[in-house]
């Protein structure tokens, strides 16, 4: 399949420190893909660098095949909505309008649909909206440009569970209509998991996990019973994070469980339960961390 985004060893330096160390991925078209890590791994360096907000120190990136960098044609087809977006000073819809003309594929019907459904007042200023209503805004042009490549850092700033549910719901329903690749970060990993065909995961500045989510459903489980037992099911498995209280024990065991190994748990009156993606991302993570480069930005 073809590549949307492509980074080859990109390395992106600020004076000694490293934000980007040697990062390898590819995006395939019309995937929507999560990019994940802890607060300060790269998350918003990398999106930058694809969007050609900032430069890679060493590496290369492209876009639909080109690199972005002073790239009209490749940025045309691509948005970028920040956290921490900046807007002119204009009401809310000259805002859209200007997003309208910016974007060849915008879509009014949406944007005016979206717009209904967070309630967002057209003539206010936005520098007058609450944080949550500026997320709103971005969000709305985000999903109303239909770019070929739409990026999203973090955006979810000051929105209630029932706002981010509705723009889960809306970024799926109008993907899977008009197909585009999506780039997500996000630090809410379980409540957004369903969205993503593929999850890349950041730490320190490096790619710690770039696997298919169908690849990582599960691949481990937490294994809970009488601390005997979990020892005797777990013995000369992969395993972390491991917990004793009294006679309990519980412990994560990598890889899938076949029905032999169901069965034996069974017997041992053991209780199983898949781990989340939020948690094997936590446990990549902390392992990265733990065998990071010196000199990294954490």
């Amino acid at each position: 399949m073809t590549a949307a985004i492509s980074v080859a060893k990109v390395t992106r330096r600020y004076g000694s420190q490293r934000a980007l160390d040697d990062v390898s991925f590819d995006v395939a078209e019309g995937s929507i893909v999560g990019l994940l890590g802890r607060n300060g791994a790269g998350k918003t360096t990398l999106m930058r660098v694809i969007a050609a907000e900032e430069f890679a120190s060493s590496g290369s990136v492209q876009v639909f095949g080109a690199s972005p960098v002073e790239n009209e044609a490749v940025l045309r087809r691509t948005v970028f909505i920040r956290e921490d977006q900046v807007y002119p000073d204009f009401a809310v819809r000259n805002a859209l309008k200007a997003a309208a003309l910016l974007c060849p594929n915008w879509s009014a019907a949406l944007a005016a649909s979206l717009v209904q459904d967070f309630e967002l007042p057209l003539r206010r200023p936005v520098r007058a909206l609450s944080r949550g209503m500026r997320t709103m805004l971005g969000i709305v042009i985000g999903l109303a440009a239909r770019s070929d490549l739409t990026m999203f850092d973090e955006p979810y700033a000051g929105l209630d569970v029932v706002a981010r549910r509705m723009f889960y719901d809306r970024l799926l329903a109008d993907c899977t209509e008009h197909p585009r690749t999506v780039f997500l970060s996000t630090h809410l990993i379980d409540e957004a998991a369903g969205l993503f065909e593929r999850v890349v995961v950041l730490d320190r500045g490096r790619v710690a996990l770039d696997a298919a989510t169908d690849d990582l459903r599960g691949s481990a489980t937490r294994v809970t019973g009488p601390a005997a037992a979990v020892a005797e099911f777990a013995a000369g498995r992969s395993t972390w994070d491991r917990r004793e209280l009294a006679s309990q024990a519980s412990v994560v065991v990598g890889g899938a469980l076949g029905a032999r190994e169901t069965r034996r748990a069974q017997d041992l009156h053991l209780e199983l339960e898949p781990v989340s993606l939020q948690q094997l991302v936590v446990h990549v993570a902390s392992r990265s961390a733990a065998e990071g480069p010196e000199g990294a930005i954490s």
